[in-house]
């Protein structure tokens, strides 16, 4: 149902830690360009613990949530329902509460990170590496099974971690192949590398990227740019950042959340960079 501009309504971000979230600029961007005035949005620091006790004060006003780690899965049991693609990675990242109370389960960063590579000309491609196997790995694999059409290496530090992967791969439909992060340079050859690793882990790497870089798609917007991402910038690659990322799945929630699409991509997108800038 659409919102209209004079409805009073509630959304926030919830995870721990929190106060580094760029979500509430974004969210509150689109409002405003959308004229969306008694709307507002808000972060909370929940953790697994309190995110029970949360939902339950929550009022009619609130129209929805967003949120991060560690919450993604363990949402999932207080929900109503959660969409198909929420299910395939057992992770939600949006909550939309609907009129009549019920709390619905979605998972936007799967799109969002098929919307951020399209953007950037990434329709399809024959193989892709993606280094990291933590949980935004699952979530790089859900996306690359719709724009991978052949196997996906995914370098690991363990093989607990590359038996997860592997798992992974057999329930998204993605051919999987694991190799041990001490070859991650390997990775930087393929048409596609998406890193999900933390902040610093792939610095090392940068002094591989090779003469003529195809794309990668880091998942990281602060610090930016990695030492990977301003490596593969100076030797020509296209690089999708997290900000891409972040606005194209914040965008999603917008209009799930609002019942107003398309959301406003650009008015998000500045309001992330000015955001960005001043940190």
């Amino acid at each position: 149902m659409k919102a209209r501009a004079t409805d009073a309504r509630r959304a926030a971000v919830l995870g721990s830690p929190i106060a580094h979230s760029l979500s509430p600029v974004l969210h509150r961007a689109a409002y405003a360009e959308l004229g969306l005035h008694g709307w507002s949005y808000d972060r909370f620091e929940v953790d697994e613990a309190g995110l029970p006790g949360f939902l339950g004060t929550l009022g009619a006003e609130w129209a929805g949530l967003s949120l991060t780690m560690p919450l993604k899965r363990a949402v999932i049991p207080l929900l109503d329902e959660i969409s198909e693609t929420a299910s395939s990675v057992e992770a939600v990242n949006t909550v939309v509460l609907t009129e009549d109370g019920r709390r619905v389960g979605d998972n936007t960063d799967i799109p969002g990170m098929v919307a951020a590579l399209r953007e950037h000309g990434i329709e399809e491609v024959d193989t892709a590496a993606v280094l990291g196997a933590g949980a935004t790995a699952s979530s790089a694999l859900a996306a690359l099974s719709r724009v991978c059409s052949g196997e996906v290496v995914v370098y690991v530090r363990s093989e607990t971690r590359a038996a997860e992967m592997r798992r992974w791969g057999e329930r998204l439909d993605v051919e999987v192949r694991t190799a041990d992060w001490a070859d991650a340079a390997e990775a930087l050859r393929a048409p596609l590398v998406v890193a999900t690793t933390p902040a610093g882990t792939t610095d090392a790497l940068a002094a591989s990227v090779p003469e003529r870089p195809a794309t990668l798609f880091d998942v990281l917007y602060d610090p930016w740019p990695t030492e990977l991402a301003a490596r593969w910038s100076m030797f020509g690659g296209a690089v999708v950042s997290g900000l891409d990322l972040l606005v194209h799945q914040a965008v999603l929630q917008v209009e799930q959340m609002t019942g107003h699409a398309p959301a406003p991509l650009e008015a998000m997108r500045r309001a992330g960079e000015k955001a960005l800038a001043e940190r």
